[in-house]
């Protein structure tokens, strides 16, 4: 899945993703991607996209709070990727509403636990679907050889 939103990334464009799947489909096949490699990272980026949003404008921001993590979160989301969203969070690349959203979206990734590399393009896809003005740096930083560095 994540080869396949490393592609997505790079080729497609954000309101193509939204509104014209099966033509993102046809373009992820025509690359060469396995079936079950596409479905399952469109019904991801699907997912992105829907994320309901509401309840979470009143979040405190990470200033004034402290998130803790669920059990379930904790398993899949290790303590160095944990703090990289702190990190985030604290220099403001993600707001309390996004942040959750990531976490949301890294839960129902495939695979029981996730590596900081794979936390990163959740980042990125995130902030990218939900049109998150950032910085070249950051995006580069986030995004720096992923092929190289992704297990499937």
């Amino acid at each position: 899945m994540y080869d396949v939103l490393v592609y997505v990334f790079e080729n497609c464009q954000q309101t193509e993703v939204a509104h014209d799947s099966d033509r993102v489909a046809k373009k992820l096949s025509a690359a060469g991607f396995e079936d079950s490699d596409i479905t399952e990272a469109l019904h991801w980026l699907d997912g992105v996209l829907r994320s309901p949003q509401a309840g979470l404008g009143n979040l405190p921001d990470a200033q004034r709070s402290f998130r803790a993590y669920a059990p379930r979160e904790l398993a899949k989301l290790d303590a160095q990727c944990r703090g990289f969203l702190i990190t985030l969070e604290h220099s403001g690349i993600l707001n309390p509403q996004t942040r959750e959203l990531v976490i949301e979206r890294s839960l129902a990734a495939s695979g029981e636990a996730l590596s900081l590399e794979q936390l990163k393009l959740i980042v990125l896809m995130v902030l990218w679907n939900q049109q998150t003005p950032t910085s070249r740096l950051v995006a580069e930083d986030l995004f720096i050889a992923p092929q190289a560095r992704l297990a499937s």
